[in-house]
Protein backbone atom coordinates (compact mmCIF):
# COMPACT_ATOMS: atom_id res chain seq x y z
CA UNK A 1 0.00 0.00 0.00
CA UNK A 2 2.81 2.56 0.34
CA UNK A 3 3.33 5.10 -2.14
CA UNK A 4 5.61 4.10 -5.32
CA UNK A 5 8.18 7.02 -5.63
CA UNK A 6 9.45 7.68 -9.44
CA UNK A 7 12.26 10.20 -10.13
CA UNK A 8 12.52 11.51 -14.15
CA UNK A 9 16.01 12.70 -15.21
CA UNK A 10 15.27 14.91 -17.94
CA UNK A 11 17.75 17.08 -19.96
CA UNK A 12 15.01 19.69 -21.30
CA UNK A 13 12.59 20.56 -18.16
CA UNK A 14 10.25 23.09 -20.09
CA UNK A 15 10.12 20.70 -22.88
CA UNK A 16 8.91 17.67 -20.60
CA UNK A 17 6.36 19.62 -18.70
CA UNK A 18 4.50 21.17 -21.87
CA UNK A 19 4.54 17.39 -22.99
CA UNK A 20 3.46 16.30 -19.52
CA UNK A 21 0.46 18.55 -19.29
CA UNK A 22 -0.76 17.82 -22.67
CA UNK A 23 -0.72 14.23 -21.46
CA UNK A 24 -1.54 14.17 -18.04
CA UNK A 25 -2.42 17.80 -16.77
CA UNK A 26 -4.61 16.04 -14.02
CA UNK A 27 -1.43 15.42 -11.89
CA UNK A 28 -0.61 19.03 -11.57
CA UNK A 29 -1.47 21.26 -8.67
CA UNK A 30 -3.04 24.52 -9.35
CA UNK A 31 0.05 25.62 -10.75
CA UNK A 32 -0.55 24.10 -14.40
CA UNK A 33 -2.08 27.44 -14.68
CA UNK A 34 1.19 28.72 -15.00
CA UNK A 35 2.53 26.62 -17.82
CA UNK A 36 5.44 24.66 -17.82
CA UNK A 37 8.14 27.09 -17.96
CA UNK A 38 7.12 28.76 -14.81
CA UNK A 39 7.09 25.04 -13.00
CA UNK A 40 10.18 24.18 -14.66
CA UNK A 41 11.27 27.78 -12.46
CA UNK A 42 10.15 26.37 -9.56
CA UNK A 43 11.07 23.43 -10.18
CA UNK A 44 14.72 25.00 -9.83
CA UNK A 45 14.45 25.85 -6.49
CA UNK A 46 15.48 24.18 -3.55
CA UNK A 47 16.47 20.49 -4.55
CA UNK A 48 15.66 21.05 -7.74
CA UNK A 49 13.02 18.68 -7.95
CA UNK A 50 9.81 19.09 -8.42
CA UNK A 51 6.85 16.13 -7.34
CA UNK A 52 3.61 15.54 -8.72
CA UNK A 53 2.07 13.45 -5.94
CA UNK A 54 -0.99 11.14 -5.29
CA UNK A 55 -1.10 9.96 -8.96
CA UNK A 56 -3.37 6.26 -9.26
CA UNK A 57 -1.63 4.65 -12.01
CA UNK A 58 -2.41 0.64 -12.22
CA UNK A 59 -4.50 0.26 -9.42
CA UNK A 60 -2.06 2.18 -6.64
CA UNK A 61 -0.59 5.36 -6.08
CA UNK A 62 2.29 6.97 -7.00
CA UNK A 63 4.62 9.98 -7.18
CA UNK A 64 6.85 11.38 -8.89
CA UNK A 65 9.56 13.75 -9.19
CA UNK A 66 11.21 15.87 -12.35
CA UNK A 67 15.08 16.88 -12.23
CA UNK A 68 17.48 18.45 -14.47
CA UNK A 69 20.11 15.65 -15.54
CA UNK A 70 22.81 18.71 -15.60
CA UNK A 71 20.74 19.36 -11.43
CA UNK A 72 21.16 16.07 -10.62
CA UNK A 73 25.14 15.21 -11.96
CA UNK A 74 25.86 18.26 -9.76
CA UNK A 75 24.15 17.24 -6.72
CA UNK A 76 25.77 13.79 -7.22
CA UNK A 77 29.45 15.21 -7.66
CA UNK A 78 29.23 17.90 -5.37
CA UNK A 79 26.02 16.75 -2.84
CA UNK A 80 25.00 20.24 -3.23
CA UNK A 81 21.36 19.59 -1.01
CA UNK A 82 22.04 15.52 -0.92
CA UNK A 83 18.44 15.06 -1.72
CA UNK A 84 18.28 12.98 -4.79
CA UNK A 85 22.20 11.99 -3.85
CA UNK A 86 20.98 10.68 -0.86
CA UNK A 87 18.25 8.52 -2.68
CA UNK A 88 20.70 7.02 -4.79
CA UNK A 89 23.05 5.76 -2.21
CA UNK A 90 19.94 3.46 -1.45
CA UNK A 91 19.01 0.57 -3.46
CA UNK A 92 17.26 1.63 -6.63
CA UNK A 93 15.76 0.32 -9.96
CA UNK A 94 17.00 2.28 -12.64
CA UNK A 95 14.34 1.37 -15.06
CA UNK A 96 16.26 2.79 -18.34
CA UNK A 97 19.32 4.97 -18.55
CA UNK A 98 20.31 7.54 -21.67
CA UNK A 99 23.97 6.82 -22.99
CA UNK A 100 25.35 9.65 -20.65
CA UNK A 101 28.98 9.12 -19.60
CA UNK A 102 28.62 11.98 -17.56
CA UNK A 103 25.63 11.06 -15.95
CA UNK A 104 26.88 7.64 -15.13
CA UNK A 105 30.50 8.39 -13.89
CA UNK A 106 28.52 11.04 -11.06
CA UNK A 107 26.26 7.86 -9.98
CA UNK A 108 29.81 5.95 -9.33
CA UNK A 109 31.44 9.08 -7.70
CA UNK A 110 28.35 9.50 -5.58
CA UNK A 111 28.20 5.96 -4.17
CA UNK A 112 32.55 6.28 -3.56
CA UNK A 113 31.79 9.63 -1.13
CA UNK A 114 29.18 7.72 0.65
CA UNK A 115 31.62 5.31 1.54
CA UNK A 116 34.32 7.75 1.83
CA UNK A 117 32.48 9.70 4.54
CA UNK A 118 30.73 6.50 6.18
CA UNK A 119 34.53 5.08 7.03
CA UNK A 120 35.28 8.69 8.77
CA UNK A 121 32.09 8.44 10.57
CA UNK A 122 32.52 4.82 11.58
CA UNK A 123 35.46 2.97 14.30
CA UNK A 124 38.32 1.69 12.79
CA UNK A 125 36.98 -1.73 12.52
CA UNK A 126 33.11 -2.28 11.80
CA UNK A 127 31.03 -4.95 10.29
CA UNK A 128 29.49 -4.26 6.61
CA UNK A 129 26.15 -3.63 7.96
CA UNK A 130 27.69 -0.85 10.63
CA UNK A 131 28.93 0.51 7.02
CA UNK A 132 25.11 0.08 4.99
CA UNK A 133 23.80 1.77 8.32
CA UNK A 134 25.83 4.52 8.62
CA UNK A 135 25.70 5.24 4.87
CA UNK A 136 21.29 4.85 4.79
CA UNK A 137 21.75 7.41 7.57
CA UNK A 138 24.00 10.14 5.09
CA UNK A 139 20.97 11.85 3.91
CA UNK A 140 19.19 11.69 7.31
CA UNK A 141 22.07 13.07 9.22
CA UNK A 142 20.74 16.86 9.24
CA UNK A 143 17.13 16.23 8.94
CA UNK A 144 15.36 18.24 11.23
CA UNK A 145 11.87 15.59 10.71
CA UNK A 146 14.51 12.53 12.21
CA UNK A 147 14.35 14.71 15.71
CA UNK A 148 10.89 15.55 15.67
CA UNK A 149 8.65 12.57 14.68
CA UNK A 150 10.04 10.99 12.04
CA UNK A 151 10.42 6.94 13.00
CA UNK A 152 13.89 6.79 14.99
CA UNK A 153 14.54 2.81 13.03
CA UNK A 154 13.74 4.60 9.28
CA UNK A 155 17.14 4.00 8.42
CA UNK A 156 17.31 0.60 10.24
CA UNK A 157 14.00 -0.66 8.39
CA UNK A 158 15.73 0.27 4.74
CA UNK A 159 18.75 -1.19 5.44
CA UNK A 160 18.08 -4.94 7.50
CA UNK A 161 15.40 -6.02 4.60
CA UNK A 162 17.88 -4.90 1.51
CA UNK A 163 21.33 -6.08 2.90
CA UNK A 164 21.92 -8.22 -0.52
CA UNK A 165 21.27 -4.74 -2.86
CA UNK A 166 23.66 -2.91 -0.85
CA UNK A 167 26.08 -5.56 -0.94
CA UNK A 168 25.80 -5.60 -4.94
CA UNK A 169 25.61 -1.59 -4.88
CA UNK A 170 28.85 -1.16 -3.46
CA UNK A 171 31.09 -4.36 -3.48
CA UNK A 172 33.19 -3.67 -6.35
CA UNK A 173 34.10 -0.32 -4.50
CA UNK A 174 34.70 -1.86 -1.11
CA UNK A 175 37.20 -4.30 -3.28
CA UNK A 176 39.36 -1.62 -4.98
CA UNK A 177 39.31 0.29 -2.13
CA UNK A 178 42.73 0.07 -1.07
CA UNK A 179 41.94 1.87 2.90
CA UNK A 180 39.70 -1.67 3.51
CA UNK A 181 41.08 -4.82 5.08
CA UNK A 182 38.60 -7.78 5.29
CA UNK A 183 38.71 -9.21 8.66
CA UNK A 184 36.78 -12.63 6.90
CA UNK A 185 37.64 -14.62 10.41
CA UNK A 186 35.25 -12.11 12.09
CA UNK A 187 32.60 -12.48 9.68
CA UNK A 188 28.55 -13.87 11.00
CA UNK A 189 25.90 -15.47 9.14
CA UNK A 190 22.58 -14.11 9.56
CA UNK A 191 19.26 -15.15 8.35
CA UNK A 192 17.13 -12.71 6.76
CA UNK A 193 13.55 -13.96 6.68
CA UNK A 194 11.37 -12.23 3.63
CA UNK A 195 8.20 -14.61 4.54
CA UNK A 196 7.39 -17.69 6.12
CA UNK A 197 8.69 -19.69 3.40
CA UNK A 198 11.78 -18.21 2.77
CA UNK A 199 14.87 -16.71 3.86
CA UNK A 200 18.35 -15.93 2.88
CA UNK A 201 21.62 -16.51 4.67
CA UNK A 202 23.89 -13.36 4.33
CA UNK A 203 27.88 -13.81 5.15
CA UNK A 204 28.60 -10.27 6.86
CA UNK A 205 32.28 -9.27 6.73
CA UNK A 206 34.00 -6.99 9.27
CA UNK A 207 36.19 -4.65 7.82
CA UNK A 208 39.13 -2.62 9.22
CA UNK A 209 40.63 0.85 7.69
CA UNK A 210 43.09 3.28 8.24
CA UNK A 211 42.60 5.59 11.08
CA UNK A 212 45.72 7.27 11.19
CA UNK A 213 45.65 11.03 10.28
CA UNK A 214 47.33 10.41 6.98
CA UNK A 215 44.70 8.50 6.13
CA UNK A 216 41.85 10.52 7.16
CA UNK A 217 43.41 13.64 5.62
CA UNK A 218 43.15 11.45 2.26
CA UNK A 219 39.76 10.74 3.15
CA UNK A 220 38.44 13.95 3.56
CA UNK A 221 40.35 15.38 0.55
CA UNK A 222 37.85 13.51 -1.43
CA UNK A 223 34.82 14.21 0.52
CA UNK A 224 32.36 16.26 -2.08
CA UNK A 225 32.79 20.00 -2.83
CA UNK A 226 29.50 21.36 -0.33
CA UNK A 227 30.70 18.48 2.84
CA UNK A 228 34.41 20.26 2.67
CA UNK A 229 32.94 23.49 2.47
CA UNK A 230 30.33 22.75 5.51
CA UNK A 231 33.38 21.14 7.66
CA UNK A 232 35.87 24.01 6.96
CA UNK A 233 32.79 26.55 8.39
CA UNK A 234 32.77 24.74 11.12
CA UNK A 235 35.96 24.48 12.00
CA UNK A 236 37.65 27.71 10.20
CA UNK A 237 36.93 30.68 12.37
CA UNK A 238 35.81 33.67 11.23
CA UNK A 239 38.49 36.26 9.44
CA UNK A 240 41.20 33.21 9.59
CA UNK A 241 40.56 32.49 5.52
CA UNK A 242 42.84 29.45 5.75
CA UNK A 243 43.06 26.61 3.12
CA UNK A 244 40.51 24.47 2.84
CA UNK A 245 43.46 21.55 2.65
CA UNK A 246 45.17 23.45 5.97
CA UNK A 247 41.49 23.06 7.44
CA UNK A 248 41.36 19.54 6.55
CA UNK A 249 44.80 17.86 7.82
CA UNK A 250 43.87 19.78 11.02
CA UNK A 251 40.54 18.32 11.12
CA UNK A 252 42.25 14.36 10.07
CA UNK A 253 44.18 15.01 13.46
CA UNK A 254 41.49 15.90 15.51
CA UNK A 255 40.07 12.63 17.93
CA UNK A 256 36.77 14.04 16.94
CA UNK A 257 37.21 14.09 13.09
CA UNK A 258 33.84 11.56 12.67
CA UNK A 259 31.81 14.02 14.45
CA UNK A 260 33.10 17.09 12.73
CA UNK A 261 32.29 15.17 9.46
CA UNK A 262 28.99 14.22 10.91
CA UNK A 263 28.06 18.13 12.09
CA UNK A 264 28.97 19.13 8.17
Amino acid sequence: NNMLDFVFAVDDSVTWHMMNLLKNKSHYSFLKVFGPKQISNIQSYGAGIYYNTLVPCSGRMIKYGVISTDTLIDDLLHWKTLYVAGRLQKPVKILTQNENGKLQAALVSNLKSAVTAAFLMLPESFSEEDLYMQIAGLSYSGDFRMIIGEDRSKVQNIVKPNVPYFQKLYSNILQDCPQVVYKHHLGRLEATYFNADFFLLLSFNNIQIDKSPEGQFTQLMALPRTLQQKITSLVDPPGKNRDVEEILLQVANDPDCGLVVHQG
